[in-house]
């Protein structure tokens, strides 16, 4: 009975390991397939990779020197743009100095005739001021001078200058070189009578006192130039 058992078991676990062998191997070659198709597909995929590689990341990095290469570009544009426009201020900033620099010339010489003016203009005030107080001098002298004829005694005046007319010349003249001879007396009674005496009998008395006395018939000229009438 032992021994049935031992060999019973002993054929069991063959049996076992025949199945458990078969089982293997049955299997094993799929898998070896499975395997071998694998590594087919990944030996493709592999060899695949690169071209998706090629044509990602080597696309990528083109599109990337093409965007560097734009950006590049449009920065040196930007910065050609920005050099002109710098350039054009200068420009015209030294083209604005320059017109300052005219004008301030310009200034400078119209200050220095505006100087130039205002001397020779205080010049002339003086000369003018000296020249005016060189005719109100003369004005004074030439008031002093006048012979003035109240109105009061112009009535007297004219009444004698008529009986002055009614004599011959050479009698009217010399009375009236005598009067303006008289000590204390400066001639101008008689200047004031001829004044008032027609200008025929004037113009007589004159020509005959002239020829008499050419100085005294002078001194009536001038003196008559001087007879102011007051109002």
């Amino acid at each position: 009975m032992g021994k049935k058992m031992i060999i019973i078991t002993a054929a069991a676990g063959l049996i076992s390991f025949g199945g458990t062998f078969g089982v293997a191997w049955l299997t094993g070659a799929p898998r070896q397939t499975g395997t071998q198709g694998g590594t087919e597909d990944a030996f493709a995929g592999a060899h695949h990779e690169p071209n998706l590689a090629e044509s990602g990341v080597f696309g990528s990095s083109l599109d990337e020197a093409a965007e560097s290469r734009m950006k590049r570009a449009m920065t040196e544009k930007r910065l050609k743009s920005l050099i002109c426009e710098v350039r054009e201020k200068i420009q015209e900033y030294e083209s604005r100095i320059e017109s300052l620099r005219t004008q301030q010339e310009r200034l400078e010489i119209a200050r220095e005739s505006i100087r130039n003016d205002i001397t020779n203009l205080e010049n002339l005030r003086v000369e003018l001021a000296a020249a005016v107080a060189g005719l109100k001098e003369q004005r004074d002298k030439l008031d002093k001078s006048m012979i003035e004829i109240a109105k009061t005694e112009r009535a007297n005046l004219e009444s004698l200058a008529a009986a002055y007319d009614k004599m011959d010349s050479a009698s009217a003249g010399k009375i009236l070189a005598s009067m303006s001879q008289t000590q204390g007396s400066n001639g101008d009674d008689a200047v004031k009578i001829l004044h008032y005496m027609t200008e025929r009998t004037k113009a007589n008395l004159l020509a005959e006192l002239a020829a008499a006395e050419p100085a005294v018939a002078a001194k009536f000229c001038q003196k008559l130039k001087k007879i102011k009438e007051k109002e």
